[in-house]
């Protein structure tokens, strides 16, 4: 079985230009040679929030079975580093183009766009979302264990359990200062996600109709806090949507990461008569020089 010192661990930002903005993932271009307590490894080893691993090629450089591994455990989907990935393999293949990955969530089409400055873009398609209600009790939980006062939500957006590959419970601050202030408890934040299924809690604050900026806790994948998270925008759009908080075809822009020191934007795209959302953002890979872990 490979070990991390001989696979092929790249690394890369989504969600940014900058190799210290956005979220870094690690990508794997060749995982056949790694069983799941190898890739598991892997992913520790690097201490990213994701590491995805490209298990099989099902079509020549098109379409690839994908999964992803935080530190702690496999996640069934993962937008940040599905669009690492996308990246990498248009920079290795040399050429943008439209990719199929087949995930533990379902099958999720990329579209792979370059700017005229060189730079790439990918555009994931998510899985069919929805969206569930919390209960109070759970809600209560939540709030305890972020030490934040019932009083600090927005009353416009309801705290819902929204889905788009991954479950993730949605909390809106009323306020961009209690965004800004984020001190959990670890543990009993995580037993709850454990128990509720949960990837991430994403927490939003609204600054105008479309824009958004969102912090995600992450727990249960052994890091603080997921610097961007596009599974947690995907099944934003679909509750923003849902709840008709924003129009049924429209264009948001979210910014995350601003509050780490790792700024990050995704653009989600509602689409009328589809229910899948579309989120996109630029990518690009991080130099040796550069390459650290801000979230292990």
């Amino acid at each position: 079985m490979k070990s991390f010192t001989d696979t092929d661990v790249l690394r890369y930002t989504a969600f940014s230009t900058d190799p210290e903005g956005g979220n870094p993932a690690g990508v794997v271009l060749d995982a056949a040679g790694l069983d799941d307590a190898g890739m598991l490894a892997v992913a520790a080893e690097l201490g990213y929030s994701e590491t995805a691993f490209l298990t099989q090629e099902l079509e020549p450089g098109r379409a690839f079975t994908v999964r992803y591994f935080s530190p702690k455990a496999e996640v069934p989907f993962c937008g940040h580093a599905t669009v690492a990935t996308a990246v990498a393999l248009a920079e290795h293949q040399g050429r943008p183009g439209d990719l199929v990955f087949e995930t533990r969530a379902g099958t999720v089409p990329v579209k792979v766009t370059e700017s005229p400055d060189g730079t790439y873009r990918a555009t994931l398609t998510s899985v069919e979302p929805h969206t569930e209600d919390a209960a109070e009790s759970d809600v209560a939980e939540a709030l305890a264990a972020l030490d934040w006062p019932a009083a600090d939500l927005d009353p416009a957006f309801p705290p819902r359990i929204a889905y788009a590959g991954a479950r993730h419970l949605i909390l809106a601050a009323a306020t961009r200062e209690r965004l800004a202030r984020l001190s959990y408890d670890f543990e009993r934040l995580a037993r709850l996600m454990r128990r509720l299924d949960l990837t991430t809690v994403q927490l939003v604050w609204r600054e105008d109709a479309t824009t958004f900026h969102v912090r995600d806790p992450f727990p249960v994948g052994g890091v603080i806090e997921d610097p961007a998270t596009g599974a947690a925008a995907a099944a934003f759009g679909a509750y923003a949507r849902e709840l008709a908080l924003v129009p049924a075809e429209s264009v948001l822009t979210l910014h995350q990461g601003d509050d780490m020191g790792r700024p990050g934007v995704l653009t989600v795209e509602l689409r009328a008569g589809d229910k899948r959302i579309r989120v996109g953002g630029a990518g690009t890979r991080i130099p040796e020089k550069t390459d650290d872990t801000p979230n292990a």
